[in-house]
């Protein structure tokens, strides 16, 4: 466990522009996420990907000063299996509870108490089954099983917070519905059959309108108001193949990006001419696990995937024909497969990734 930081050779100014810093987590890391309160700048949590019951959730900070990305063992908890998602609510100016949301076999809320939110002698906290007890620790504020009549569930495959309205959270499970919660009465306020296979992921564009995709290979998008109609935005060409994640570009939301499993493309859709790519980006030579819509402009997003890296595209000329089609901009190679990354929202110009064990923050 530990972090150093990496220097590309050249001025000051490249150097300070070309920071990468790392962190090393005791396990594989998964689920991985960005804070988003300025209060917490280069702060982050990361899940354990072990095959067992007990998983590990640590939420770690850069030191900008030394450069080194630390855990805080106050703030690590243990986790029933390895959740699928992590997520800090959507409260930029701090006018809420810290809360972090996780899912597996249920969805999580956990609140974070901190320094600033409780006063304590740091020297007498004691830890507590991996939750530190007294000023600086992690409580459970709830387990949202939607399932009254048994103890069993649809493992809940991704989540995703509402910006406009964080009181809200919507969950896609392999039980083939998508389930909104109000998470302060604790309480569902719709459940909907989404599709006719597992759900992968979803995605809210405001207040009530979300979208979903699904082994079914499709991607749907539901009005809050009119529950009973979904409109497909696209389907891929072949038969059963499943479409596993799924980003709608907060910054123009007639935009959004879809991974199809297995494969090498990511597709870029405009809501307003269904059916049809807008654009299709196809420079990863493997598997693409993940991607993110840069949260500070319409045009960029990044990707990254099982050939080790992460690239960063320019989609400004989308719509036009590109010979040969697009290539990225920028392209960062990671040491092993990455199966996940984040784009700061609060930090436009810092990119986290994980792979293996490793967690990286890059500077873009």
């Amino acid at each position: 466990m530990g972090a150093n930081r990496d220097h590309n050779n050249g001025s000051d100014e490249q150097q300070r522009r070309s920071e990468i810093y790392t962190y090393e987590a005791p396990w594989h890391i998964y689920a991985m996420n960005w804070s988003v309160r300025r209060d917490k700048n280069y702060r982050l949590a990361i899940a354990s990907l072990l095959e067992q019951y007990p998983n590990r959730v640590e939420i770690v900070q850069l030191d900008d000063s030394n450069g080194e990305i630390r855990s805080d063992p106050m703030l690590s908890f243990d986790h029933p299996y390895p959740p699928t998602k992590v997520s800090f609510i959507p409260d930029k100016e701090c006018q809420k509870p810290d809360l972090l949301a996780t899912s597996s076999d249920f969805l999580r809320i956990w609140r974070i108490f901190d320094d600033d939110d409780e006063g304590g002698d740091d020297d007498e906290v004691v830890t507590n089954g991996g939750i530190g007890s007294g000023s600086r620790r992690v409580e459970m504020k709830s387990v949202l099983n939607n399932n009254r009549n048994s103890e069993f569930c649809g493992p809940v495959t991704s989540f995703d917070w509402n910006e406009a309205e964080p009181k809200r959270i919507g969950t896609s499970s392999i039980d083939t519905t998508c389930t909104i919660w109000d998470i302060e009465r604790e309480t569902v306020d719709t459940q909907l059959i989404a599709h006719d296979k597992e759900v992968y992921d979803i995605a809210w564009c405001g207040v009530g309108v979300f979208a979903s995709v699904s082994a079914d290979g499709s991607v749907r998008v539901f009005d809050l108001r009119d529950k009973e109609h979904s409109t497909i935005i696209y389907e891929s060409s072949e038969p059963d193949t499943p479409l596993v994640r799924l980003g709608w570009n907060k910054q123009d939301p007639r935009y959004m990006a879809t991974i199809i499993m297995d494969s090498a493309k990511v597709v870029v859709l405009d809501i307003r001419f269904p059916t049809q790519p807008v654009v299709e980006l196809q420079r990863h030579q493997a598997s693409v696990n993940a991607i993110a819509w840069a949260p500070h402009s319409s045009c960029h997003i990044c990707t990254a995937g099982d050939d080790s890296q992460a690239l960063i595209w320019d989609l400004s000329s989308m719509g036009q024909p590109v010979e040969g089609g697009l290539d990225p901009i920028l392209a960062y190679t990671a040491g092993a497969e990455i199966e996940q990354l984040q784009w700061s929202s609060s930090q436009s110009d810092w990119v986290a990734i994980a792979f293996a064990s490793k967690l990286q923050i890059l500077r873009v």
